[in-house]
């Protein structure tokens, strides 16, 4: 009976443990998911804004990456709305070419 209770105990706290470490909240991308358009610096922002949102919600990424690269957008944002466009698409190559995103596709 001691070994059942402790067996049962290991598969509960597994069962945890495995419930606690699923990062995303769905499997897949939802139907209909467009990436925003334009080829400006506030399509690219626009772009990687929604990426990152779908990885998140997907759990491709781990928190404390998704609010680097936040900040890293917030960045460039402020630079293309300061009319910096180029300085501003540089910004998002760089963030993803950091964070292993494709860049040029």
């Amino acid at each position: 009976m001691r070994r059942f209770a402790a067996l049962a105990l290991i598969l509960s706290a597994g069962a945890a443990f495995a419930q606690s470490e699923t990062p995303g909240r769905r499997l897949v991308t939802p139907p209909g998911f467009n990436l925003p358009e334009g080829g400006s610096c506030a399509g690219e922002i626009a772009r990687f804004r929604a990426i990152q949102e779908n990885d998140i919600a997907m759990g491709h990424v781990a928190q404390s990456v998704y609010n680097r690269i936040k900040d890293e957008i917030a960045a460039a944002e402020r630079e293309c709305a300061a009319g910096r466009d180029a300085q501003a698409q540089a910004m998002i190559v760089a963030s993803k070419k950091r964070h292993g995103y494709p860049v040029g596709l």
